[in-house]
């Protein structure tokens, strides 16, 4: 078998496409081995953590927990000085007015009769006037009466002594008393019925300053019954008793705290909230409360004026349905939502946030390459934070802590 010479010409177009081939791949694979070359830092990428920047509605809230409280939690006081006795127990069901307890105020009481027998004798003594105001009144009157009598009669000797004077029968002396009679008469009655007119008018004064005084004593009587009515402690709301604040049977002065009674219907949460969040409370605000892994909706109600321990107190209240079997001092997680960004850029939270200070990102290439962005970011929620500037929508970063990149400007990420 002869064997024919190979051809120059293919072996050249051989190694032709050979060097072609290696300078493609040089000319591709070149960046990334200078990319490589520049990394001074290699990170393991099962240690990192990474996110995509999105764009969608960044709502602004703040998490912290809440102590369940009563809203509605009056404590009751004793009413006087004396001796209380009561009629429930710590944790008893009560409702609304109900006797919780009562105090046995005997010097209370004897105030009272005392008033009652006051006021009964002002009244006799008014009733003993107004029979001798009407008996003196009437007295007046008769004597206005006789002098009216006379004065008729005055007038009728006049007219008897006009005509004997008419007919110079009667002497002029005797005509003259009988005009002055009737002057005389005339007088006398007309003083007569002015005083028993002013009469009147002093006994009615007198009337009226009895009455006063009565009134002035009945008055009294209320008040002492209204104090003595309210020896017995009743409960203002339906609900159970808290702590009692005085043992059985136990002496008590005047606004004692005896009790308090715990309205189960209404409750709130008193939520301590970080100081760097206050000027961006605002009552209103709605809320979110976890119970049981439910969610119900609620309303802050209430905002401190004050910083204690760099916290800021504040109230929430169910605004919609309530959780049952609520209980006092139940820790509960609330979620208030301070604002809403609708339409930005946002990247999930990170530790990147801390140790980059909020203004460094390493964003991920395609040659498992971190490169170092200055970035600004915005609005801050739980889940997520606003990109005002550096990165685009698409873009992966590492969202886990920066420490291990020692600032270098571009990571090699390793398997």
């Amino acid at each position: 078998m002869k064997l024919e010479p190979r051809d120059p010409r293919r072996q050249r177009l051989i190694l032709a496409g050979i060097a072609i081939a290696v300078l493609v791949a040089g000319w591709m694979v070149v960046p990334v081995v200078q990319r490589w070359a520049t990394a001074t830092v290699s990170v393991p990428m099962d240690r990192l953590r990474t996110a995509t920047v999105v764009r969608g509605d960044l709502v602004r809230d703040v998490s912290v927990q809440g102590r369940i409280v009563a809203a509605v939690s009056p404590t009751l006081y004793a009413t006087a000085p004396g001796t209380i006795s009561l009629n429930v127990e710590a944790g008893e069901r009560v409702l609304a007015g109900q006797v919780l307890a009562t105090v046995d105020s005997p010097e209370l009481m004897n105030r009272l009769q005392q008033a009652e027998s006051g006021f009964a004798q002002k009244e006799v003594e008014l009733e003993r006037q107004r029979i001798e105001s009407r008996q003196l009144a009437l007295e007046k009157r008769k004597s206005a009466d006789l002098a009216d009598v006379a004065l008729v009669a005055a007038k009728r000797e006049k007219r008897r002594a006009d005509d004997a004077h008419a007919k110079g029968v009667i002497p002029v002396i005797d005509y003259e008393k009988a005009q002055d009679d009737l002057r005389n008469a005339e007088l006398a009655h007309q003083h007569a019925v002015a005083d028993a007119d002013l009469f009147d008018e002093r006994l009615a004064f007198e009337l009226r300053a009895s009455e006063l005084e009565v009134g002035r004593e009945e008055l009294l009587v209320e008040n002492l019954q209204r104090q003595v009515d309210e020896l017995s402690i009743t409960s203002p709301v339906s609900g159970i008793v808290g702590d009692l604040l005085v043992d059985q049977k136990a002496a008590v002065t005047r606004d004692t705290p005896v009790m308090a009674v715990v309205d189960l219907t209404r409750f709130e949460i008193d939520a301590q909230i970080p100081e760097n969040y206050a000027d961006d409370l605002a009552i209103g605000m709605v809320a979110e409360i976890m119970v049981g892994g439910a969610r119900y909706s609620g309303e802050l109600v209430a905002v401190s004026p004050e910083i204690v321990n760099n916290q800021v107190a504040a109230r929430v209240r169910f605004s919609g349905e309530t959780p049952t079997n609520l209980r006092q001092n139940q820790r509960l997680t609330t979620r208030i939502l301070l604002a809403e960004h609708p339409d930005v850029l946002m990247v999930q939270r990170g530790q990147f946030l801390d140790s980059g200070g909020g203004r460094v990102a390493y964003v991920l290439t395609e040659e498992r390459i971190a490169e170092r962005r200055q970035i600004q970011l915005g609005a801050r929620s739980l889940g997520a934070v606003e990109v005002v500037a550096g990165l685009n929508p698409g873009e992966e970063i590492v969202i886990s802590n920066l420490d291990p990149f020692r600032g270098a400007e571009t990571v090699l990420l390793t398997d």
